[in-house]
């Protein structure tokens, strides 16, 4: 199994659910706002006076068969919103309960 941890602009949210509900992934943890800044490129997202927007961000959970397809969905997401900021990184699941 992999994890995608995926941190984006909250207006990418709605888009988010509708790929995991649409590709039948359905359990995820979210959380609603979180802050920071990409690494080469974009506006820094600090939820202040002089930075007001911030992210939110999204694990999920998926059969190692899934994840390439998700990140895909992602990217295109992404690619036609370039100046919102999404990122999404896998991991692997050693184990669950």
């Amino acid at each position: 199994m992999k994890a995608v941890f995926i941190t984006f602009d909250q207006a990418h949210y709605e888009s988010i659910l509708h790929i995991l509900d649409r590709n039948g992934m359905r359990g995820f943890t979210y959380w609603e706002n979180v802050q920071g800044r990409g690494s080469k490129t974009g506006e820094p997202h600090y939820g202040s006076h002089a930075w007001p927007s911030t992210n939110s961000s999204i694990m999920t959970i998926v059969e190692d068969d899934k994840a390439p397809k998700l990140l895909q969905l992602l990217r295109n997401l992404d690619k036609s919103k370039e100046a919102l900021g999404l990122r999404a990184f896998v991991m692997n699941v050693e184990d669950t309960i």
